[in-house]
């Protein structure tokens, strides 16, 4: 039986299988370590406001998320427009190479053509992560001259 799966809206039912995948991507990527119940916290108050994010999901069998994408957003008074970061980016380790992320990824694509007023897609991604470079590339996205910087406040 062949499985078929669809790139939906993330809706409050799926804040636990969101937030598991953040996890494991922060374990995953960076050995990072996260509080669990901060985390579904924040899934949660994404999916709410969408001001905050808008979390993208794909489901396989009506509600067993396999992938999902946030989208935050950043003005641009450069190019008098709105860039579209993709984050928390995760595709379960059973579906990767099936074409998921590109699935994901060409829905919010679809998503900003549509609005009109998007300047381009960003996302960062650990400087170790190769395979995750390679899954971006091929998806049309280049390399910047940016590096990010930070500085953690500690407020959240």
């Amino acid at each position: 039986m062949e499985l078929t799966y669809h790139v939906r809206r993330a809706v409050p039912s799926d804040a636990a299988a969101i937030a598991e995948f953040n996890l494991r991507m922060a374990w995953e990527t960076e050995q990072k370590p996260l509080d669990p119940a901060t985390v579904r916290q924040g899934v949660e108050a994404a999916i709410q406001d969408p001001a905050k994010g808008v979390y993208y999901v794909a489901d396989c069998g009506g509600d067993v998320v396999v992938g999902q994408v946030c989208v935050t957003t950043e003005w641009s008074d450069w190019r008098n427009g709105w860039f579209w970061w993709l984050q928390s980016v995760y595709v379960d380790v059973g579906w990767r190479g099936r074409g998921m992320f590109r699935s994901l990824f060409q829905h919010v694509e679809r998503e900003a053509r549509r609005a009109g007023n998007v300047a381009g897609l960003r996302l960062y991604v650990a400087e170790r992560n190769a395979p995750a470079q390679e899954v971006y590339a091929r998806r049309g996205m280049q390399r910047t001259a940016y590096q990010v910087f930070e500085k953690e406040l500690g407020g959240a």
